[in-house]
């Protein structure tokens, strides 16, 4: 962390603390025609608890964030997709870090030809279900991830306003 001698809005002297990433979070809903997505199990360490999350994860702030999609698509679920759609751009605790995160839609899914390789930390489940099924889960708090939650959120406006194809619109919000 950095710290900084500043001046307040109000004009009084202030110190502030600033954690820089060298890392972007990437946060992936994959969305299959007939409605579903894909959630990723797996342990996390900070929260001491089993999340179940959209496929996330991070990038170097010098690469393309949809590259790090796609790659984190692949490690967690072993797909890939033939359509992306950047859909939100978000800060992360933004009193304290100057982390920022990009959420994709991925549409057009199919087996990733490299297939999933995690690394040697991650002990990763999956499961596919309704769009909103997971969408009842994060409102009814059972999802906690914020990323998840935001893109979930996002998604159903999307499918409410018109935004997404009709015939994906009517099977995620059936």
């Amino acid at each position: 962390m950095t710290e900084f001698a500043a001046t307040a809005p109000t004009g009084a002297p202030a110190q502030y603390g600033l954690v820089s990433f060298k890392n972007y979070a990437v946060a992936v809903l994959p969305l299959f025609d007939d409605g579903t997505t894909v959630l990723v199990g797996q342990n996390r360490f900070p929260a001491g608890d089993y999340s179940w999350e959209i496929p996330e994860g991070g990038g170097p702030v010098e690469h393309d964030p949809l590259e790090s999609a796609k790659r984190e698509l692949a490690e967690e679920t072993g797909l890939q997709a033939e359509e992306w759609y950047e859909v939100m751009q978000a800060q992360l605790s933004n009193s304290v870090t100057d982390e920022r995160m990009f959420g994709y839609l991925a549409l057009g899914l199919s087996r990733a030809r490299a297939g999933q390789e995690m690394d040697d930390t991650e002990a990763l489940e999956t499961v596919r279900v309704p769009f909103r099924e997971a969408l009842d889960a994060a409102m009814a708090g059972d999802l906690k991830d914020m990323l998840t939650v935001a893109m979930l959120l996002k998604a159903y406006h999307m499918a409410r306003e018109g935004l997404l194809a009709p015939a994906l619109a009517r099977a995620m919000l059936g």
